[in-house]
């Protein structure tokens, strides 16, 4: 599959620039349409009836259209810089601004994406979070489609040119590493890495993340296996330590092998990644 239709959201945050960046060098580097989308997300009209606030004598209606006009007037320079980076790039493209409760509608635009490049959910910025990290797992999960997740601080102006793969022998990962083989196939270096590999069956061969090296081999990926055993901290955190010591770019992997539930209690791999990264992660279930 060719990187041929790159969808990323953006919003009036502080963020979304970074954002624009990663997913116009991504849509140059592959030739793809690249699609900017808004979301406009407020409250119906029933949301404000029976509540106790007080609206000095608007009517609900008059407040939800004042919201909505006040969230197109923020968006206006969101598309301006949007459709700069388009014209400065050359790139082909368009944009989107549609109303909708934003976990649900990315989703579904996502359907029609190759990629789509969204922001880590900022736990220190509650006002910018609001409905993000609802808006990343319900894409990851509904969508059918991989999310490239980009972190809430610092700046990746290259993505993709070393790439950590984790690989757990899995069917989320067996999913994550096919859909993220085009960025595979341009990489410079590739490492596969097992943390904590279990052997037999549904588990790894005698030397871990040997046979999907091969299968990428197959493909014209030159890439690496290693494992490592990390019994004093999580998957995640031996995962993220392992990136850091290699000075990649990029993480694949797979999303949620267990449940959401379980993972939202006692935490997990996906959990991990999406709270303390500091590379871009492509994530696919």
């Amino acid at each position: 599959m060719a990187l041929k239709n790159i969808l990323v959201h953006l919003d009036s945050g502080t963020r979304s620039t970074v954002r624009l960046q990663v997913a116009a060098a991504l849509a140059r580097r592959y030739d793809a349409h690249l699609t900017g989308l808004g979301v406009i997300d407020i409250p119906s009209v029933d949301f404000f009836y029976g509540s106790a606030m007080p609206f000095a004598g608007t009517g609900p209606e008059d407040v939800v259209e004042r919201m909505r006009a006040d969230a197109l007037v923020a968006m206006e320079p969101v598309e301006a810089g949007f459709r700069e980076r388009l014209r400065l790039d050359g790139l082909p493209g368009e944009w989107r601004l549609v109303e909708g409760h934003l976990p649900a509608t990315v989703p579904l635009h996502a359907r029609y994406a190759d990629l789509t490049v969204l922001g880590q959910p900022n736990r220190y910025e509650p006002q910018e979070n609001a409905g993000m990290d609802a808006m990343v797992v319900n894409t990851i999960m509904t969508s059918g489609r991989p999310v490239l997740a980009v972190p809430f601080a610092g700046e990746f102006p290259v993505v993709g040119e070393r790439v950590l793969v984790a690989w757990n022998a899995s069917r989320e990962a067996a999913r994550a590493v096919n859909d993220a083989l085009p960025l595979l196939e341009g990489a410079k270096l590739v490492t596969v890495v097992a943390i904590n590999p279990r052997q037999g069956i549904g588990g790894h061969g005698d030397v871990p993340a040997a046979d999907i090296v091969l299968h990428l081999a197959r493909h014209g990926v030159k890439a690496e296996a290693a494992h490592t055993v990390a019994n004093d901290i999580s998957d995640g955190e031996a995962l993220l330590s392992y990136a850091a010591d290699l000075g990649v770019d990029l993480i694949v992997a797979g999303a949620y092998g267990h449940s959401r539930a379980r993972e939202m209690v006692f935490g997990g791999v996906t959990r991990t990644l999406l709270s303390e990264m500091t590379v871009p992660v492509f994530l696919s279930h």
